[in-house]
């Protein structure tokens, strides 16, 4: 079955308003009219230009033609896609002695089903689900911790009157679950592109994403934090508390640690199904020698202490 271009049949762009719509078949239709014109091939032009008049004068209809894309071209072998009987809704009626009128793609995306009591009469119908949006959400590491309700302004396709496409703004509340991880997708049920008729909506999905921490890096579940010592810290040990996404706690920094040293504190990471751990990443701060007493106590550490920090090095 081929695909049928009613666009490129009337001789219009995508964009044309009803108005424009309307002009160009009224155009067309004398040109071809079998009345008027007697060439071969014309009374099929004249009914394939009605067939595309048909869809693109309804903007309901035209809206749905529209859900196939500009991908498909004239006389390009179609199927009709998967779930193309669900969402989009329309309702017309034909008498019988037009039904020879349409092609099989029409029938194809126009599903007939008899009128009721009405013999003789035609009821064409079609269906196409809303298009599910993707966007991006950018959320502070302590909203993946507690969870939060973050306000989102987003932008959606909207069709007027004419046929046209139109952008309107709308803010949403959305509901960050605690435990979310970068990279997972939250799903928003019916907040995608708007069905007709009583077509469903789409789906809304927003791919998590953390904001730069000044503290604190990501990795899956884990959670990890450059946390500054003093060399007296690291050479005899101590209990220092240390800061996490939802508070301070206490940690015990071993004797003799050393600049690069990971601690772990179990599940103390983001709190998934499965909790990720904090790791705390030593880093020995030496302090500067700002007066007499403190380059006098430096002066004998390098007396007393037989340490060389190039041994490794083999000078």
């Amino acid at each position: 079955m081929d695909y049928k271009d009613y666009y490129q049949i009337l001789d219009i762009d995508r964009s044309a308003t009803q108005d424009a719509v309307k002009t160009a078949y009224r155009k067309l239709a004398r040109k071809y009219h079998p009345d008027i014109n007697k060439e071969s091939g014309a009374e099929d032009k004249f009914k394939e230009l009605g067939e595309a008049y048909e869809v693109l004068k309804d903007t309901k209809k035209r809206a749905a033609y529209d859900q196939l894309g500009a991908e498909w071209k004239s006389s390009q072998n179609f199927e009709a896609p998967p779930h193309w009987d669900t969402g989009f809704k329309h309702s017309g009626r034909r008498d019988g002695a037009d039904r020879a009128e349409f092609s099989d793609f029409f029938e194809t995306l126009f599903r007939r089903e008899q009128g009721g009591p009405q013999q003789g009469k035609q009821h064409y119908e079609f269906h196409a689900q809303g298009e599910d949006h993707h966007a991006k959400i950018e959320i502070a590491l302590t909203d993946s911790y507690a969870g939060a309700t973050r306000s989102l302004s987003l932008s959606s396709p909207q069709l007027d009157a004419n046929g046209h496409v139109t952008v309107k703004s709308r803010s949403i509340n959305v509901k960050i679950p605690k435990g979310v991880v970068e990279g997972q997708h939250i799903r928003l049920a019916g907040q995608g592109a708007p069905g007709a008729g009583k077509g469903q909506s789409g789906d809304l999905y927003l791919e998590v994403q953390f904001a730069k921490d000044p503290i604190y890096r990501v990795i899956g579940t884990d959670v990890y934090l450059d946390l500054p010592i003093s060399p007296w810290e690291a050479a005899l040990g101590s209990k220092i508390k240390i800061p996490t996404p939802i508070g301070n706690v206490e940690m015990s920094i071993p004797k003799n640690s050393r600049s690069g040293q990971k601690l772990r504190l179990k599940k103390r990471g983001i709190p998934a199904k499965a909790p990720g751990d904090l790791f705390a990443v030593l880093q020995i701060v030496v302090p500067a020698a700002k007066s007499e007493k403190d380059t006098e106590l430096y002066t004998q550490m390098s007396r007393q202490m037989k340490f060389n920090p190039r041994e490794r090095l083999g000078v």
